[in-house]
């Protein structure tokens, strides 16, 4: 079973036609034109291997995050660059949210490490508190959080960051930040942990192209981090040529696309609180900062299947650490895609209640 969204393949040799895909965040746009011409032109350098360093790239995001060249590392999107920490750090205590993205454990269980989770409760609204600094203890390797929380989409306040940033050089910990959902909130510049990466080389910050510009099929993604021995084991714990020619050239157009970044966060903004204000017409309570939004159904055991039998693949959550069968998630998209959202979503619903 897949245990993630976007199995476009999977509905298309069942229905013979493309689902609307509303299971992965995804800007939805597409791929920005700058970005296919940047990958038609690198074809004829195909008879290459791809820079091992991302030489060009690396310039580019550099200049992009505003911060030194080596605070920078490519790989092939947010994944690889996990298991590269898996297998650079060797963390044999790891603390978790939960829920929390699942490919977290995926990585770090190739080491085997012993988990601990800071769980993320409704009644709380699946926020981390003050307390979870008590849960930072020296012997403790590596915490890894999410921001804005996936599936969640609940953001966690800078300064709470901050504390966490203190207390892991206390005792010695790793903090992994990742911020691939970040561009798609509000208020990003008021939550990133970027600015502070040249005080604390404990702390290591995740980035994809994959999300806010809508290429995840590229798998291209960057860590950063101010400890230059770290970013070099990470370096070596990954195969030399991860990141493709194809990958490189349209990393480096994506940088340029600022007119395309800034359209698709308007759109996202306006159409999450657009979502947000259906769904409560609904009776259906949300959460989500970001380019998606999570939700609970009761008696909801037909809920995908009657969706999918619409054409809208939704994400089941339920294989989330801490949450059972009820909880979805869905992509925030155009205001037309949305609106089939919602006549898809008013399509299952009395169905539902009639099975309740």
């Amino acid at each position: 079973m897949l245990e993630h969204g976007g199995d476009i393949k999977g509905f298309q040799d069942e229905f013979g036609t493309r689902p609307l895909d509303f299971s992965a965040n995804i800007a939805p746009f597409g791929v920005p034109e700058p970005v296919r011409q940047a990958m038609v032109a690198a074809l004829d350098d195909m008879v290459d291997y791809p820079d091992p360093l991302c030489r060009n790239l690396v310039a580019a995001l550099a200049a992009h995050e505003q911060l030194p060249e080596s605070y920078i590392l490519c790989g092939a999107g947010c994944s690889d660059l996990l298991f590269r920490l898996a297998a650079a750090c060797k963390p044999q205590r790891v603390l978790l949210c939960a829920p929390g993205f699942t490919e977290y454990e995926h990585a770090f269980d190739t080491m085997q490490p012993a988990y601990e989770y800071y769980e993320l409760i409704p009644e709380q609204g699946f926020s981390v508190g003050e307390d979870i600094l008590e849960r930072i203890q020296p012997g403790l390797d590596a915490v890894v959080l999410c921001q804005p929380n996936n599936p969640t989409g609940v953001s966690i306040p800078r300064a709470l960051l901050q504390q966490v940033l203190e207390r892991c050089a206390v005792t010695g910990t790793l903090l992994i930040m990742d911020e691939c959902f970040i561009g798609f909130m509000d208020d990003a510049d008021q939550l990133t942990l970027v600015p502070l990466l040249a005080e604390n080389p404990q702390l290591v910050v995740l980035k994809a192209f994959t999300k806010i510009y809508g290429i995840p099929g590229m798998r291209l993604g960057y860590a950063l981090c101010s400890d230059a021995a770290l970013i070099e084991r990470l370096r070596q714990a990954g195969q030399p040529w991860a990141v493709s020619t194809l990958a490189q050239a349209a990393g480096r157009a994506a940088l340029t696309c600022d007119d395309y970044v800034d359209a698709v966060r308007t759109t996202v903004s306006a159409e999450r609180a657009f979502l947000r204000n259906a769904f409560a017409t609904r009776g259906i309570d949300v959460t989500g900062s970001a380019n998606f939004l999570f939700f609970h159904l009761d008696n909801s055991e037909s809920f995908i299947a009657a969706m999918r039998a619409q054409g809208v693949l939704v994400r089941d959550c339920s294989n989330y650490r801490n949450l059972a069968l009820g909880w979805y998630r869905v992509a925030v998209r155009t205001h037309e895609e949305n609106l089939r959202l919602l006549a898809a979503l008013d399509a299952v619903l009395p169905q539902l209640t009639k099975e309740a």
